[in-house]
């Protein structure tokens, strides 16, 4: 959570470039390659318009040595495509940002997350993510769905999870969650499995012409599927589904053998160990400057804080926001501009859970939590499944700053929420300054390795060995051999 106060999708309905955040057609693959057109001036402006917006809400652009790799090997895949075949009529940013995504807007911007490049396990699967992306954009996918998009229909991850599973599909219900998960840097327009197998193919024709082996399409969503289990495995969950491809790229899994059959005997190059040699050193995880998650705690050594989420619950940290998520509520932890006067700051948080009913608290409480100024309230809402209460728990951290939990539950449920909001606690400097990241760190498997050995130097205190086959595409039977590049994750030196 890096606390930026802009609200990236309230500025891109204000501006018009909604539709930009990806998203659905029916024709084939081939159509859309005969029919593609080249970018427009109209999708240009647009495109820049959105960039500066969405570079804020997902971390920022990396610089360096790693991001002029990805630039690269972006621009050299997306002049395959019917957009241009001009490699300067592109942008490829690679994101600062914890959550495995990839997207593209119209305009000829294209963006990949380090999360999501850290999973890759070469060249080629770079490129077939981009070129994914990129195969949304020339198949005008984000313009078509645009069409049926209203403002409370674009939710992210955590406001589906609300809709569906504690509000209902209510009209008030979307309106909550998206004001609830405003900032959690997962504001993108789902695709349809058409549009995501059209892209697929899109993808797999861009690296055919580049050179790639086409396979690599079908491998990369086969880790991505590996890492979905996972996270749901590791989090407590008994499904694979949510959070996806930042819950925009439906199944995976499912999609695998299709890539598989539509890259059918072609054969290319992969470039496995240029790509593990440049992404040697890579941020993995949660970045400091924007909290961790250690266990059920998060910790952010730069605004000097820490909470425990309640037993149950698993966290997301985000750019703007940091979600807990369980079976019997969901919520954030963010921050708006503070001007020191905590009351108008959390009635002003319930103004802005709804654009369509006015929310308001039955009433405020004022207390202390660990030494810090708090007040909390709680608004009774109806929606389609019935009743759910709304609190909204704030604290001053200093003159000019305050952050404050939002938490949905149903109806005389919200005390599941009463550990964590009395967990907040000031940390000392000592203890920020223990925070520190962890990275991907490229070896050379020896003779005596073994997947255990080598799953043991992770910088996990569980899952080694699961995390070690996710990170490296292993299935549970593969082994590795003498020789061979592994990626590791362990702690920055």
């Amino acid at each position: 959570m890096t606390n930026y106060p802009t609200r990236l999708r309230a500025a891109l309905l204000a501006t018009g470039t909604a539709g930009l955040l990806v998203s659905g057609c029916a024709t084939t693959a081939d159509a859309a390659t005969q029919t593609g057109t080249a970018i427009t001036q109209s999708e240009a402006q647009q495109g820049a318009q959105a960039h500066p917006q969405l570079l804020q809400e997902f971390g920022g652009a990396m610089t360096g040595a790693q991001a002029q790799y990805v630039e690269q090997v972006g621009k050299n895949i997306a002049v395959q495509s019917s957009l241009s075949n001009a490699r300067d009529a592109f942008t490829v940013s690679l994101l600062n940002s914890s959550v495995n995504n990839a997207f593209a807007i119209p305009g000829g911007y294209i963006y990949t997350t380090r999360q999501l490049v850290g999973l890759m396990n070469n060249e080629a699967e770079l490129a077939g993510v981009l070129g994914h992306e990129v195969g949304h954009v020339a198949a005008r996918h984000s313009q078509r769905r645009q069409k049926a998009a209203t403002k409370n229909s674009i939710l992210g991850a955590l406001g589906s999870i609300l809709a569906g599973a504690v509000l209902g599909n209510s009209q008030i219900g979307q309106a909550i969650t998206s004001g609830i998960q405003q900032g959690s840097q997962l504001l993108t327009l789902k695709f349809s499995r058409s549009q995501e197998l059209e892209a697929d193919g899109l993808g797999i024709q861009y690296l055919k012409r580049a050179g790639y082996d086409p396979h690599a399409m079908a491998t990369v969503l086969q880790s991505l599927a590996m890492q979905n289990a996972l996270d749901a495995s590791l989090q407590g969950r008994n499904d694979a589904k949510v959070p996806e491809w930042a819950s925009t790229h439906p199944d995976p899994a499912g999609r695998v053998q299709s890539a598989l059959r539509t890259a059918g005997a072609t054969t290319g190059i992969t470039n496995r160990d240029t790509f593990l040699t440049r992404i040697d050193g890579l941020v993995y995880g949660d970045d400091p400057a924007q909290g961790v998650i250690e266990g059920n705690q998060f910790i952010h050594p730069n605004f000097r804080l820490a909470f425990t989420a309640p037993s149950g619950f698993y966290m997301v940290n985000g750019t703007q926001a940091v979600s807990i998520q369980g079976q019997s509520g969901q919520g954030q932890l963010t921050s708006d501009p503070f001007n020191g006067n905590l009351e108008t700051y959390v009635r002003q948080a319930f103004a802005k859970l709804s654009q369509n009913q006015q929310i308001a608290p039955q009433s405020l409480q004022r207390t202390t939590v660990n030494g810090i100024p708090a007040i909390y309230g709680t608004a009774r809402v109806n929606s389609g499944n019935g009743q759910v209460d709304v609190v909204v728990f704030a604290y001053e951290f200093s003159n000019n700053q305050a952050f404050h939990f939002v938490t949905i539950s149903q109806a005389g449920r919200s005390s599941v929420f009463s550990p964590m909001f009395n967990s907040m606690r000031r940390i000392s400097t000592s203890e920020a300054a223990q925070v520190i990241p962890r990275v991907i760190d490229v070896v050379t498997v020896g003779p005596r390795d073994t997947v255990q050995s080598l799953a043991a130097r992770m910088a996990y205190t569980d899952a080694q060995e699961q995390r070690f086959r996710v990170l490296n595409g292993l299935s549970s039977g593969q082994t590795v051999t003498a020789g061979q590049k592994v990626k590791l994750v362990v702690r920055g030196r």
